[in-house]
C-alpha cells in the first residue's frame, strides 16, 4: 500500500502492507496520540482535499504551508541563495503547485530540518527534486520513520550548508534540535529560522522554550541557557518560527535575551 502518513504529527512511514499499528513520534511524551486514536492517511488522499499555500515572507524567503491546516500545521521555508536554495523544515504534502513554486525560485540543492516533528514527507520532497540531500542531526536519527539514501546525518554543533547558511544545534526540544542562520535575511541583518526550537509566541516580542508544547512540559534552565549560548555568536535581527505570521520582525537578539531571562526567573523564583 502507499506510504502511510500519521494524521496527528504528519510523519510519513516506510512502505508496509497495512498501516502501522503505532506512531512512535506521537507516542513520545513530547507529542500525543490523536484523541480519536491512531489514524492514517496517504499522500494521494491528502491531495484530494488539501493544497499547498505559497506566501512570500520577505525577498529571498518563501513560505510553503497546507490549506486547510493538517497535523501540526507548520509551514516550510524556501531560502534563496546564490549557490543553491535550501528548503528549511518540511510539510506532509507536496503537490504540483508546490513543485512549480519551488522550481520557479531556482535550483534547490538540499533540505534541512529542525527536529523530528517536521520530518513529515521529507523523502517525497527530496525525490521531487532529483533526490537532493536531507540534512538531519545525528542525535535524532532514531525518529526517522522512512529511511532513505538521501538522508545525511550531520554531527557536532554547526554545519555549513552554503555561503551564509549555517545549521546550529541548540538541543532543547530534541537532542538534535537545530535552527538555520541565514546571514542575508532581514536585509542583511541576519535571520534565524527556528522551527519551534525557539518558539515565536503570540506576543511576538518574545520566544519561548519547551520540551513539549502540546503537553506543556517546560525545559530546565540549563537547556534554555544552552539554546541561547548556541545562537549568541550569530547576528540576527529577525526570527521566523514554524507557522505563518509567527515572526519576530525586528530586534530579535534582544527578544531572545529578554525571553530567556523571563523564563529562567519564573523557573527559579516561581
Amino acid at each position: 500500500m502507499p506510504y502511510s502518513i500519521c494524521t496527528t504529527c504528519g510523519a510519513q512511514f516506510a512502505m508496509t502492507t497495512t498501516h502501522p499499528e503505532h506512531c512512535p513520534i506521537c507516542e513520545d511524551e513530547r507529542q500525543y496520540v490523536g484523541w480519536n486514536g491512531q489514524n492514517w492517511t496517504t499522500l494521494d488522499d491528502l491531495r484530494v482535499d488539501h493544497h499547498t499555500l505559497i506566501k512570500t515572507e520577505e525577498p529571498g524567503l518563501i513560505g510553503i504551508g497546507i490549506d486547510p491546516s493538517f497535523a501540526i500545521g507548520q509551514r516550510a521555508l524556501l531560502v534563496q541563495a546564490l549557490d543553491g536554495n535550501i528548503l528549511w523544515d518540511c510539510i506532509p504534502l507536496i503537490d504540483e503547485a508546490a513543485i512549480a513554486a519551488v522550481a520557479q525560485q531556482g535550483c534547490i540543492k538540499a533540505i534541512a530540518i529542525s527536529h523530528p516533528h517536521y520530518y513529515t514527507a521529507m523523502v517525497e520532497w527530496s525525490r521531487a527534486f532529483g533526490g537532493i540531500p536531507i540534512y538531519l542531526h545525528a542525535a535524532d536519527r532514531q525518529w526517522v520513520m522512512r529511511p532513505d539514501p538521501a538522508i545525511v546525518f550531520w554531527e557536532g554543533d554547526t554545519y555549513t550548508l552554503g555561503a551564509g547558511l549555517t545549521l546550529i544545534r541548540c538541543g532543547g526540544h530534541f537532542p538534535g534540535g537545530a535552527v538555520l542562520h541565514w546571514a542575508a535575511g532581514a536585509d542583511g541583518r541576519g535571520a534565524l529560522l527556528s522551527g519551534d526550537i525557539l518558539q515565536v509566541v503570540a506576543d511576538r516580542r518574545y520566544v519561548s522554550f519547551m520540551y513539549s508544547y502540546p503537553n506543556l512540559i517546560p525545559l530546565p534552565v540549563s537547556a534554555v541557557r544552552q539554546i541561547v549560548a548556541a545562537v549568541e555568536p550569530y547576528p540576527y535581527d529577525r526570527i521566523y518560527g514554524a507557522w505563518f505570521e509567527r515572526v519576530v520582525v525586528a530586534d530579535a537578539q534582544a527578544a531572545v535575551a529578554r525571553s530567556a531571562e523571563r523564563y529562567i526567573k519564573v523557573i527559579i523564583d516561581g
